[in-house]
């Protein structure tokens, strides 16, 4: 049993088992929850920027590029020049559409377990407290 009262090894525990527990739902789409929240993104956002989407994403920007190269290799996102020279922006494919869409129910599968198991109103007091500590 876990006996610390410090925050940050709570929430890093938390946070192993929350993505490992999305990990397992998204095993057979070939992503895990972090690529899938990338995708999600890119979907929400109009062709952002690589330092829109990092920002949007919490991420820094070294960080976001090794995921992107990942995903680029496997051909579900695309870099293209942006209207200013200097930005590239981030594009969904095709291949990266479908395979969100596939994987969309398994990540919902997964969101209604942990919402059963906290319950709608903790779920959301969790949210309001990692928004405020963020």
């Amino acid at each position: 049993m876990l006996t610390s009262i410090c925050i940050c090894t709570h929430l890093r525990r938390a946070a192993r088992g929350v993505s490992r527990h999305y990990d397992e739902a998204l095993e057979g789409f070939g992503i895990n929850v972090a690529q899938f929240s990338l995708l999600r993104h890119l979907q929400r956002l109009d062709k952002p920027s690589i330092s829109t989407l990092a920002e949007a994403m919490g991420l820094d920007r070294s960080t976001l590029g090794r995921n992107l190269k990942v995903l680029e290799s496997e051909g579900l996102v695309a870099l293209a020049e942006g209207s200013d020279l200097r930005n590239r922006v981030v594009l969904l494919t095709a291949e990266g559409t479908e395979r969100l869409r596939s994987a969309e129910p398994a990540w919902e599968k997964a969101q209604e377990g942990l919402v059963q198991t906290l319950g709608t109103d903790q779920r959301d007091e969790l949210i309001r407290l990692l928004k405020q500590l963020a």
